[in-house]
């Protein structure tokens, strides 16, 4: 009999791990070892930190910047006519048009005077808790390749991702709850599907915990069917402690493989979420002030406003890194506007405003902003000039991402882009400075968090990054 029979064969699925992990605490099995994870290393790897949990906003498909955040006059000045700024001009996948202004009214908003596009009228009332990156380049402007980069730092697959190397690097704040949570679009998984999630070398253990958060069963297969009725309780006992004996064989045999270990450790994690999960995923005894707060009684908002709400929720419980992705991979369903601005826009937009708002009125008022760290990103901008009559197409010359929450300093900006938004002309960042700002944020020298992979000490940041201090409060 091969080890996937015997699991399911005396195991009983879910069911008997989850009675193993019981017995285990009980040390009514034979002796066993359970994976743990690193110390709760909550006041920092490396320094005092400042954050301790994390939750990123994703907007899958690349967010024009010049219709959202980043204000250009010069684009309303010369709409229409053709972009000379003295240097070659091209666009990836189709010729450059004429410049075109941003469709939308621009207001300035807040202490600060932070100028935010109407699409965005709620996130425009909580810009001064925001620190604005208005220069955040990359070094490709393909979807799959930067959504790689913006989430891994390496443009090619097979890295691990940021929530793979917080998990790796502070390890679990909850025995309960999985400690990188990743709550994806309904509609669809983003560019790389689950490569913007993985541990890469990293064990895998780190990866994310993917939650379906409108199905019925937001964790498919977590409690198992009924037991056969001629197993009895006695049979279930001796083939759990058989399976552990099988385990343990086969971990030495392996050393260096962690796809056991991680199994292992994800079987006892589901049989304590057995317990922890339904109530951090029920959402009903929400009062009804909240979930109108986060627009669940609007269909337009409801399915995102119940993804960050549910992220709240996964944050107060100890969940520590958690990612809420707008958008699917594809042609359409997402940021990715090529064919009409005006239409195309202000329709996804619309669905994420009134969640993300809510989101940080929210954790501000059950004081969880205050060691917790949102970051609200997109894979790259968009163009100054047109693609057809008023699309745009992929920049990854310059784009806008912001920050919220501990350790920030809001209402402020870093950097500034050319006066078409076309490249990023003062205080240039790449995702390697914003991983290292949010790693120091939790205590982490981005430089010293390592692990050997192929002879090399591999790192989020590779050999870039610098810390943001402007930012930082």
């Amino acid at each position: 009999m091969n080890r996937r029979d015997l699991l399911w064969n005396v195991g009983s699925g879910l069911g008997g791990v989850a009675l193993a992990h019981l017995l285990g605490r009980h040390d009514l099995l034979a002796a066993t070892e359970r994976l743990r994870p690193r110390a709760d290393l909550n006041g920092g790897l490396h320094h005092p930190a400042k954050v301790k949990r994390i939750v990123q906003l994703f907007m899958n498909g690349g967010a024009s910047q010049m219709d959202t955040f980043d204000y250009k006059p010069e684009l309303e000045k010369r709409h229409g006519q053709k972009f000379d700024p003295g240097a070659h001009v091209e666009a990836p996948t189709s010729a450059p048009g004429n410049l075109m202004k941003c469709p939308f009214p621009f207001r300035q908003h807040g202490d600060s005077g932070r100028w935010v596009s109407s699409v965005f009228p709620h996130m425009a009332g909580c810009v001064d808790d925001m620190a604005f990156l208005m220069a955040l380049a990359s070094k490709t402007n393909v979807h799959g390749p930067a959504s790689y980069m913006m989430n891994t730092g390496f443009l090619m697959p097979g890295f691990p991702c940021m929530g793979a190397w917080v998990s790796f690097g502070l390890g679990a704040l909850s025995d309960n709850l999985p400690t990188f949570v990743v709550l994806p679009d309904p509609r669809g998984l983003p560019y790389n599907a689950k490569g913007n999630f993985t541990s890469g070398f990293l064990p895998q253990s780190h990866q994310g915990t993917i939650l379906n958060a409108g199905a019925p069963s937001p964790i498919p297969d977590l409690f198992p069917a009924s037991p056969p009725r001629e197993m009895t309780r006695d049979s279930e006992r001796e083939g759990l402690e058989l399976l552990a004996r099988q385990n343990r064989r086969h971990a030495e045999a392996y050393e260096g493989d962690s796809r056991l270990e991680a199994r292992i450790a994800s079987y006892e994690l589901a049989a304590r979420m057995q317990l922890s999960a339904p109530e951090a995923l029920d959402l009903a005894g929400e009062t009804e002030p909240t979930r109108r707060l986060y627009g669940l009684d609007d269909p337009v908002t409801e399915d995102y406003g119940r993804r960050c709400l549910l992220a709240r929720r996964l944050l107060e419980r100890g969940v520590r890194f958690v990612q809420v992705w707008s958008g699917a991979g594809g042609p359409s369903n997402n940021w990715d506007n090529h064919n009409n601005i005006p239409d195309e826009l202000p329709a996804i937009a619309r669905k994420t405003d009134r969640p993300i708002a809510a989101l940080l009125h929210d954790l501000k008022a059950r004081g969880l902003l205050e060691d917790t760290l949102v970051v609200w990103s997109t894979e790259f901008g968009r163009m100054p000039f047109t693609q057809g009559a008023t699309g745009r197409d992929h920049n990854g010359g310059t784009s806008v991402a912001w920050l919220a929450g501990a350790g920030i300093k809001g209402g402020v900006a870093y950097g500034e882009s050319d006066p078409w938004s076309w490249q990023a002309a003062r205080d240039k960042t790449y995702c390697y400075d914003v991983h290292a700002t949010i790693l120091h944020l939790l205590g982490i020298d981005h430089e010293r968090l390592t692990f050997r992979h192929n002879g090399i000490d591999r790192r989020l940041t590779d050999v870039h990054g610098h810390v943001i201090a402007p930012i930082l409060a």
